[in-house]
């Protein structure tokens, strides 16, 4: 319910042009003077690294993958819906553009740059690496973590959840999207991971 309060408000706001955009116009501009000030070639790098994971290729190949290895490893274990990951896999690669490219043609909101948006472009909110990124990394981890042992277990929510921050700010970093584009995809992704971990997977394996 928090995340989609937030998602609601900040949608609210980026139709009605509202007031929280300042806060948008502020961390660019800072952003923008800390990245000049600092003029460091390696950071700009990571920056555009962290952003390109956001893209269908590596992120819904990392979220196959992870599927098909969960599925061996539950067959293996001897679990009769073994093949659950896979399903639910594709599931998640289709909601990416289900929910966000539609979001993007409502709200038509031009990049950071200012540029008015071309009559075939779809507009920056919410950004769309972002809530691959999320989705399929997050799906990924929540498919592939039932499987491990605990101290793994936690070893791969605990580096997934930092790989999806740092998807977000290596695009706002990078100057590839405004703050709140990158908060509300956050907001989407997280309701629907919570909903695939708390209700389908276990759902899926057979438990209450």
């Amino acid at each position: 319910m928090l995340l989609l309060a937030v998602l609601a408000a900040v949608s609210w706001q980026v139709a009605a042009d509202g007031p929280l955009l300042e806060l948008d116009d502020w961390v660019r501009r800072t952003t923008r003077a800390v990245r000049t000030g600092l003029h460091s070639t390696l950071l700009n790098h990571l920056g555009a690294g962290l952003a390109d994971l956001g893209g269908p290729v590596p992120a819904m190949p990392v979220l196959l993958a992870a599927a098909a290895l969960a599925a061996r490893r539950e067959r293996a274990a001897g679990r009769r819906r073994w093949w659950y990951p896979l399903p639910i896999a594709a599931a998640a690669g289709l909601l990416v553009p289900l929910l966000v490219i539609p979001a993007k043609a409502a709200f038509a909101r031009p990049g950071p740059f200012g540029v008015p948006l071309a009559a075939d472009q779809l507009g920056w909110y919410p950004s769309g690496h972002t809530a691959t990124s999320a989705l399929a990394y997050g799906t990924a981890a929540l498919l592939l973590g039932p499987t491990l042992a605990r101290p793994a277990q936690r070893w791969l929510y605990g580096l997934t959840a930092p790989l999806c921050l740092g998807v977000g700010a290596g695009l706002v970093w990078s100057d590839y999207h405004w703050l709140l584009d990158v908060v509300a995809a956050w907001c989407l992704t997280g309701t629907v991971l919570w909903c695939l971990w708390r209700y389908v997977i276990p759902w899926a394996r057979g438990r209450s």
